[in-house]
């Protein structure tokens, strides 16, 4: 909660907030979104019950402090025009609901599109941009998720999208409350090239679907890759969504992200090696992480996955750089669906570190190497990269999971024995200690386990099963690692 008031003295202090600079996702925003896994289906106890099930299961506590109610809350608007909340679903009242997210330490997210409907065909806020800016501010609210559908046409060129997304963005400013603003407009219009000047983050594809590599005609592209592709679609695999993003990972900056949509963790349609790539990536390449599954019925497995700090940390270092892909072959094993390649991806962390994932989207295990050459690509090519002749120990990002039997336990405990479970697993608290200041510290928790060292001119090896990713935090030994620097320090 310090930092919402922290943004809000700054928008008051600066009169308006623009582009990447009104105080608000610093780091990828994480939290929790009713629709992948519910859809329509939403009440205010389905927020209630989700929001315990976040302070209960500690997810709350590792950084996850948004709850985003998407499509399907309005009964319509008033006779003066503004937006009313169905009070069948939520009879105690959108301002209500958000008391209690805000007295349980979470912060209050909701929806609207920038169209006449939303995508769901509830009214949406097109040119009503002013009165629905007021009601989210009225309420309480502290993000708003802004669709896409039922535009009237009002796209096809960069500078239109733009302008239809400003109006929202200039509105939200001018309520005086802080209110993180998440764009869902697809990738449209080349949202990678302006989402940054108005907004926190910005949808870069279609709607992910539950699976791993399938290729689905609802995500038409066949170059996934080129930022000529106009039909982004949905049903859009984590395949298809990293390679989408991968031409341009540098757009995202501290305050201003590549969203790669909400995660599906835990939503039954991926194994958990590729639920853990799947987190793993979107963790790396600076993605919001908004869990997408429903809380109430979490499993064991999948609270393990989702709530890793060593992981969490590489998501909300500091530095605000997401990973770069370094390496691609596609001459390897085919999985059913006749996809299959191998990616290395790696990027730079505060202190001098970094972090690199060896992927596995082929159809059978493999043995996958990078040299510090190719892992250093991005600070000199050709090996000319002062890191390439130092000495660097390697540990583990998925080393120290949870253990489900402990997971399993956190689940199942009663109210007043949580406390005391989380105490004996010593496990991360982001409210009690940011990443920032923990990976100052170097906390063990963070850094994940050590498991072996590079020696200069060497080269990381692992064995890596199909659709899956191991995961690695390079420390420098005795040279710090220091590299070049782009950019001002802003956090």
């Amino acid at each position: 909660m310090a930092a919402l008031h922290l943004a809000f003295a700054l928008a008051l202090f600066t009169g308006h907030a623009a582009g990447v600079n009104n105080g608000l996702a610093r780091t990828p925003q994480m939290g929790w979104n009713n629709w992948n896994a519910l859809g329509c289906d939403v009440s205010e106890s389905l927020l209630l019950d989700t929001s315990k099930k976040l302070v209960d299961s500690g997810l709350r506590d590792v950084g996850y402090n948004y709850v985003v109610l998407d499509d399907c809350w309005s009964h319509g608007r008033d006779e003066e025009g503004f937006l009313e909340e169905d009070l069948e679903k939520f009879p105690s009242g959108m301002s209500a609901v958000a008391d209690e997210l805000h007295r349980q330490g979470l912060l209050f997210g909701m929806y609207s599109s920038a169209g006449e409907m939303t995508c769901a065909r509830y009214a949406g806020s097109l040119d009503w941009e002013e009165n629905d800016a007021k009601s989210f501010a009225g309420w309480g609210v502290d993000y708003l998720k802004y669709d896409n559908c039922y535009h009237m046409g009002r796209f096809g060129t960069p500078k239109l999208s733009f302008d239809r997304y400003k109006v929202m963005w200039d509105a939200l400013n001018s309520t005086g409350r802080p209110i993180l603003y998440s764009l869902c407009n697809w990738g449209e219009d080349y949202t990678h090239t302006w989402g940054m000047s108005i907004a926190n983050s910005w949808r870069m594809s279609g709607d992910i679907y539950d699976s791993f590599s399938r290729p689905d005609d609802l995500c038409s592209c066949i170059d996934a890759s080129s930022p000529f592709c106009i039909a982004p679609g949905t049903h859009c695999s984590v395949l298809n969504i990293i390679n989408k993003v991968a031409p341009y990972v540098d757009r995202g900056q501290p305050g201003g992200w590549n969203d790669l949509d909400m995660l599906e963790v835990g939503n039954g349609g991926m194994t958990d090696e590729e639920y853990k790539a799947h987190f793993s990536l979107w963790a790396a390449l600076k993605s919001p992480l908004l869990m997408g599954n429903d809380l109430r019925s979490l499993s064991a497995a999948s609270l393990t996955i989702l709530n890793n700090p060593a992981v969490i940390a590489i998501s909300q270092d500091p530095v605000g750089h997401s990973v770069y892909r370094v390496r691609r072959e596609l001459n390897v094993a085919k999985d059913k669906y006749g996809v299959g390649e191998i990616q290395v991806w790696s990027g730079g962390l505060s202190g001098g570190d970094q972090v690199v994932l060896l992927l596995n989207a082929a159809g059978e295990d493999a043995r996958i190497s990078a040299s510090l050459e190719e892992i250093f690509l991005h600070d000199g090519p050709e090996g000319s990269a002062p890191q390439v002749n130092e000495e660097w120990e390697v540990f583990d990002l998925w080393g120290n999971r949870m253990d489900n039997a402990l997971a399993q336990k956190i689940l199942d405990a009663d109210e007043k024995d949580v406390e005391k479970l989380w105490k004996q697993a010593n496990w991360y608290n982001s409210t009690k200690i940011s990443y920032k200041e923990g990976l100052k510290k170097m906390d063990d928790r963070l850094m994940g386990k050590k498991v072996s060292k590079i020696n200069a001119g060497g080269s990381l090896t692992a064995k890596v099963k199909r659709h899956s990713v191991e995961m690695f935090r390079l420390r420098s030994v005795g040279h710090g690692g220091k590299r070049k620097v782009h950019a001002k320090e802003e956090l």
